[in-house]
């Protein structure tokens, strides 16, 4: 494999664009037609920003990658850290700048601090175990945000950031839960208080997600489409129960779940 695709890994870069577009569609309907500029400098700031973040990511992972992932372009070989490191950070400021286009103070602002926590995680709060979980979890949410920001208002989305932000603490936690016995020298949540403790804490945050989609059908913000939430919200109960005996189950139930809140925010838009 070329060794830049394996860096930048453009399949998620792609994965992350096509998600920041439906977030776009989510907060103006039909009317995201009217704005195909913004459309696409956002599409291009969010494949630099996520390309950036894996070259961050290769540069200061790459002696664990020499055993977990020696395929790579730095264990293998074929890119010296330093390099990584330059076009990961050289990706990152380029996002920042491609976002001045937009000419939009909140799409700029969400870009600036979503670069700050992606350095900071990377950096430092990756081994922290709870924070470096949250952050990952209010760089998702940020995604929407970001859609929002784009299209007119940066709250059209809010709700839908908040669960996404809320679920991914969930499953990043049962995620350290599964992994504890590869996880030395992080200090995880499930390493500190213990893994029946921290699936009490996951099964509070992926109950919080389904309480907050209650808020659109009490306001009518979408259409009756969007009650195809109810499955969502099974999916993440069912995953705070099962999440105390298998761990892995509960993430994936998750992910699921987030999938049919996904489309539920997406069917519920369409009719509006």
């Amino acid at each position: 494999m070329n060794k830049y695709l394996g860096l930048f890994r453009p399949v998620n870069c792609v994965m992350g664009v096509i998600g920041v577009l439906v977030a776009c569609f989510m907060a103006a309907g039909t009317g995201v037609v009217d704005h195909l500029v913004e459309l696409a400098i956002i599409a291009v700031v969010v494949f630099l920003f996520i390309a950036g973040g894996n070259a961050l990511n290769d540069s200061i992972d790459a002696e664990i990658d020499k055993v977990a992932h020696p395929e790579r372009p730095i264990p293998s070989g074929k890119m010296t850290v330093r390099t990584a490191r330059n076009l990961g950070v050289g990706f990152l400021v380029l996002s920042v700048a491609i976002s001045l286009l937009t000419r939009d103070v909140w799409c700029i602002a969400v870009v600036v601090v979503a670069d700050v926590l992606m350095f900071s995680y990377e950096m430092f709060l990756k081994q922290r175990g709870f924070v470096g979980n949250v952050t990952i979890a209010v760089l998702t949410g940020m995604v929407f945000l970001l859609g929002s920001a784009a299209m007119s208002d940066i709250m059209d989305n809010a709700i839908v950031a908040a669960m996404a932000c809320l679920v991914s603490i969930g499953r990043e936690i049962s995620k350290d839960i599964e992994d504890m016995e590869g996880d030395e020298g992080r200090s995880t949540l499930p390493m500190r208080i213990g893994t029946r403790n921290a699936s009490v804490v996951a099964a509070v945050f992926f109950i919080a997600g389904p309480i907050l989609s209650v808020i659109p059908m009490i306001q009518g913000t979408y259409s009756v489409l969007y009650y195809f939430m109810i499955v969502a919200d099974a999916l993440f109960v069912y995953a705070a129960g099962i999440v105390f005996k298998d761990p892995h189950k509960g993430q994936k139930t998750a992910k699921f779940g987030m999938i049919a809140g996904l489309v539920s925010f997406i069917l519920g838009a369409i009719s509006v």
